[in-house]
């Protein structure tokens, strides 16, 4: 009892002199404006402005955190032994404390407000004991945690739990250079290493990384069983994402591909995949393929109907893209004669053989023999099977397009302008698709056993960063949601602005918002699936509102631009405005820590992983690349 006593009085601090809703105002005792206290061998930190203060009333221990400091004066006058009368000043310091939980009878903290203290009741500086209670983020004794950081003041180790942490969308935010990369690697690190020690971790638990600086490909970075994909679009030597047929040759994947619009080019895309796999499948009576034959005699019945038209406009158009799906199967000098012998008649308005004779001997009709005497025509037989499978299967594809859209326009089913677009963006784009993907008819992102796979943007332009991870990230989900919540699949974006930007002018809008309402999808609905979404980023003011709002917890380091704190402000409602204004002092490896999986908004340090486990974010020092004169 005595010592209950002398521990009491030592670590008593002041009492409750004002009460203004969640604000609480506390007078400290005199004695105790000393910066640390000694008791029981022991060196105890004394309150200051964040810190934790216990308020005991009754046997109910309520947790305030100091916000604030000021100093009252009071002046009193009175007369002295001397018969003199004297003024006397009296500072007063007063805290200001927001509170923050309560500890209840069974001695567990709890986040939120039971009771308010009353005036006169005595305030505590916190014990070690009961600084790892309010701090002690674990419903249940589980080995089932990481513990991979400590509280800022008072150095008191952090467990984070599996559960409540990662089975959560969680959003890391922080300038560069602030420690956000070290951040999400130890994260998931420590969640695997806990994690592998189960049976069936590899079989149950996915991992997909959009990586788009390359600085998790490390080998040690996250695991050493993984997967990396280190893509190019600049040449062929980058890995290949392996994708069955079907699932390239798929109208959704050709329309995020190819950013297709949803009312024209779309329909489009549909028409011509029917084309070609219908053409591509064609058997003849003993089973045998007749690929080869069919698309001949298409290309040569196209020659018939360009040849015989009256529209000029439409018939040159026609050519063009005739001479172009042509040109795949011959050489170049037969390629630019292919017209030399074919001539318009402007005023009579029909096209005429060269060779011999006038233009009214030798107009062309859909019956005429000349035809078969064209260039063109007998070009027609350089179409073999042999010159067909040395074609690439999107150079295939490109020749249906053709084939599909110079049908369209002799039906007078679609406008030119509206259909090109999609066109050009295959051209565009096709040599950094086959750049990037590879047909295999067993596909599987996995790479064997491994249940993390790393993709590394590194070296891919800005068109397939964006368009790469947008047909990922819709294919994965969409496979995983047939698995009906047994197994979970995390989806780990690294720099996440560069596929979750609100403001990019590279795209059409409505291009731009199908990419955001795809992962907005992704994050309302994945939970419920079993996938779960970690975003990083250093301009959290360029994604969407939608995503960021969306995040259960959050790792906020130091950020200093004022519309990205406008943006944190805003989309999280866990943070008060005490921790919100501290974020722009934040120092390296320092971050808030806010969410679900806390009662109450933590400013901790995360531990800095060993140089060959960290991510390739390092800044570069002049001192390591130059040399001092000798």
């Amino acid at each position: 009892m005595k010592s209950k006593i002398i521990k009491d009085a030592v670590l008593r601090i002041g009492e409750v002199s004002g009460i203004d809703g969640r604000k609480v105002y506390l007078t400290l005792d005199k004695n105790k404006n000393a910066s640390e206290l000694f008791f029981d061998g022991a060196i105890l930190k004394n309150i200051s402005v964040g810190s934790y203060v216990e308020i005991r009333k009754g046997f109910l221990s309520i947790i305030g955190k100091a916000e604030g400091e000021k100093l009252s004066e009071e002046s009193n006058a009175k007369w002295n032994s001397n018969n003199q009368y004297e003024r006397i000043d009296k500072n007063k310091r007063i805290l200001t404390l927001s509170l923050s939980g309560y500890i209840d009878f069974q001695g567990k903290f709890i986040g939120g407000i039971k009771e308010l203290p009353l005036i006169g009741n005595e305030a505590f500086i916190l014990t070690d004991t009961k600084i790892h209670k309010i701090h002690n983020l674990l419903k249940d004794d589980t080995d089932l945690k990481v513990c991979i950081a400590k509280t800022e003041i008072e150095e008191v180790p952090i467990s984070f739990p599996v559960d409540g942490l990662f089975n959560s969308h969680i959003a890391i935010f922080g300038n560069t250079g602030s420690g956000k990369s070290n951040t999400l690697a130890i994260l998931y690190q420590e969640m695997i290493k806990v994690l592998k020690k189960r049976k069936d971790f590899k079989k149950k638990c996915k991992f997909f990384v959009f990586d788009f600086n390359g600085e998790y490909a490390k080998q040690n970075c996250l695991t050493s069983n993984k997967k990396v994909y280190k893509l190019s679009t600049q040449d062929n030597n980058g890995d290949k994402i392996p994708m069955s047929f079907d699932k390239l040759m798929d109208i959704e994947t050709l329309s995020i591909l190819l950013e297709a619009t949803e009312k024209t080019q779309k329909p489009f895309l549909k028409r011509t995949l029917r084309f070609y796999k219908k053409v591509r499948e064609a058997k003849d009576n003993r089973g045998e393929s007749e690929y080869a034959n069919y698309l001949k005699n298409i290309v040569k019945n196209s020659i018939k109907n360009a040849l015989g038209m009256t529209n000029k406009d439409t018939a040159l158009k026609t050519l063009d893209y005739l001479e172009e799906v042509i040109g795949f199967f011959v050489d170049e000098e037969t390629k630019n004669a292919l017209r030399d012998d074919i001539g318009y008649h402007n005023t009579n308005k029909y096209f005429y053989y060269k060779n011999g004779g006038q233009p009214h001997d030798n107009q062309f009709s859909e019956y005429t023999s000349r035809i078969d005497n064209t260039n063109l025509h007998q070009a027609t037989e350089e179409i073999t099977s042999e010159k067909i499978n040395d074609l690439s299967e999107l150079n295939q594809f490109f020749i249906f397009l053709l084939l599909q859209l110079i049908s369209d326009l002799h039906r007078y089913k679609v406008q030119v302008d509206h259909i090109i677009p999609v066109i050009n963006r295959f051209k565009a784009k096709r040599r950094s698709i086959e750049n990037t993907f590879k047909i295999k008819s067993k596909a599987s992102l996995w790479g064997g056993s491994n249940n993390v796979v790393v993709i590394n943007f590194h070296n891919v332009n800005l068109d397939m960063r964006k368009t790469i991870p947008l047909l990922l990230a819709k294919n994965i989900y969409n496979s995983h949601k047939t698995k009906k919540n047994r197994s979970s699949l995390s989806i780990i974006i690294d720099e996440a602005h560069n596929i979750l930007s609100k403001s990019s002018f590279r795209e059409t809008t409505d291009w731009k918002d199908y990419r955001l309402e795809t992962f907005e999808e992704i994050i309302k609905e994945g939970r419920k699936f079993g996938v779960f979404v970690t975003i990083a980023s250093q301009r959290p003011n360029d994604i969407s509102e939608t995503i960021i709002s969306q995040a259960h917890n959050y790792f906020i380091h130091q950020l200093i631009n004022q519309r990205d704190l406008q943006s944190i402000g805003n989309a999280v409602s866990y943070i008060d405005k005490i921790t919100e204004e501290s974020i722009p002092t934040l120092t390296i490896g320092t971050c808030v820590f806010s969410g679900i999986a806390t009662p109450m908004p933590l400013k901790i340090s995360i531990d800095e992983l060993p140089d060959e486990q960290k991510p390739d974010s390092h800044t570069l020092k002049f001192e390591n690349i130059t040399k001092a004169c000798p």
